[in-house]
């Protein structure tokens, strides 16, 4: 549920990108592209202050328990996602009203960073024999649920409301919806009993620095394809449908809901693959259709003589060669590292991924784009990323679940 709530957040604030630009960072005489980038860089820095909620929030379920730092990560969340959709605009308290956002958008990125560590710790420590993969899995799945429901929020809102209605009260709903949410996750983390994996092992000896930080780069680089070609397909891509190929929203919307159907599809499946041939095979599967597929994928999507039946085909499958990555991504990091130092292992290794290749995705796209004129950006981005996380999974030994 926590996992949910979070990306469900990051999903509505990268679907709403463009109204939240004119809302918030475009002053009187500004550009669009100007106020989208800036809206791009407030992302990006809530995605660079996960890595230290990770460390902050890791240390402490480290020494202290799981339990106590998923009920304390839920509820700074909860409460900054909720305020996001009260704050004042630019036209309302002039430059104000983009810090203020931005505030509440490092408060996320420390919540978000506490989450992945503690979650994964639980369900993969939670796990049987022979299921970590599954059990890791469905940490992913609850990605592709929040990003889903953020964006069947805001489709909905977008064909119920009309354009004005949606950039003057609309656009708060999906933010206000986090309230109850939250309390519902926090009732159910208050009832969680620690794993006895971590009860029976808190007091071993922790691995030297240097090992822990060697296994935290690793994990990082082998799932940086996955962190980027992620937030490429299935968040990035409505802004980039709209301001580069000229889609509506609806138009928009659509496509990144086929593309999150296609990510949910075969995330469990590839979890539980995993579990029987290893994850290194099935990640770099998902890896190698990323370097081959994408940029044929944004190609087709640029060719205006495609039907729209083939290019929902096309994102669909976009989505699920992600999956491929992610299904078995959680509890391969998981397994890198010793109880005592998972939670603050797993989650450094997962944020400062996501912080340089997610958080940064939608900058780097946008402002690349503008300055080359270059429309295949996103695919180059994708594809680069995946052929590293191609080498770094090399050296991962083809390993099944204990």
């Amino acid at each position: 549920m926590g996992n949910f709530i979070e990306w469900y957040e990051f999903g509505v604030y990268g679907y709403f990108a463009t109204i939240i630009a004119a809302r918030f960072f475009t002053p009187e005489g500004g550009s669009e592209v100007e106020a989208l980038v800036k809206t791009y860089a407030s992302f990006a820095l809530a995605f660079f202050f996960r890595p230290v909620g990770a460390a902050l929030f890791g240390r402490l379920g480290d020494r202290v328990g799981r339990r106590p730092v998923l009920i304390l990560v839920i509820v700074l969340m909860t409460a900054a996602t909720t305020l996001i959709g009260a704050l004042p605009t630019y036209a309302q308290v002039g430059a104000l009203a983009p810090w203020l956002l931005t505030f509440l958008r490092v408060l996320q990125g420390l919540s978000a960073g506490g989450e992945f560590g503690g979650a994964v710790s639980v369900m993969t420590e939670s796990a049987p024999p022979g299921r970590r993969g599954l059990y890791g899995a469905w940490q992913s799945f609850t990605v592709a649920l929040g990003l889903l429901a953020g964006a069947g929020t805001a489709a909905l809102l977008a064909t119920s409301l009309t354009e004005d209605q949606l950039g003057s009260w609309g656009w708060r709903v999906p933010f206000l919806l986090t309230l109850p949410l939250g309390l519902g996750a926090l009732w159910l983390r208050l009832r969680l009993d620690e794993t006895p994996e971590f009860r029976a092992r808190r007091e071993e000896v922790r691995p030297p620095a240097r090992a822990v930080a060697g296994a935290i780069a690793l994990g990082a680089g082998r799932i940086m394809g996955w962190a980027a070609a992620g937030y490429t397909f299935l968040v990035v891509l409505p802004s980039y449908l709209q301001s580069t190929l000229n889609a509506t929203f609806q138009q928009a919307l659509i496509a990144t809901v086929l593309a999150n159907l296609g990510f949910a599809a075969t995330i469990l499946p590839a979890g539980l693959l995993s579990d029987r041939v290893g994850r290194r095979p099935v990640m770099a599967t998902g890896a190698v259709l990323v370097v081959a597929l994408a940029v044929p994928l944004l190609n087709l999507l640029q060719d205006g003589g495609t039907s729209d039946a083939a290019k929902g085909v096309a994102v669909f499958g976009a989505g699920a060669v992600v999956g491929l990555m992610a299904g078995p991504g959680p509890a391969m990091l998981a397994e890198l590292f010793p109880t005592n130092v998972r939670y603050t292992g797993l989650g450094l290794a997962y944020a400062l991924s996501n912080a340089v290749f997610s958080g940064c995705a939608g900058l780097i796209i946008t402002k690349t784009v503008e300055r080359t004129g270059n429309v295949d950006v996103p695919a180059y981005y994708a594809a680069a990323t995946c052929a590293v996380s191609l080498l770094a999974l090399a050296r991962a030994p083809s390993r099944k679940a204990s």
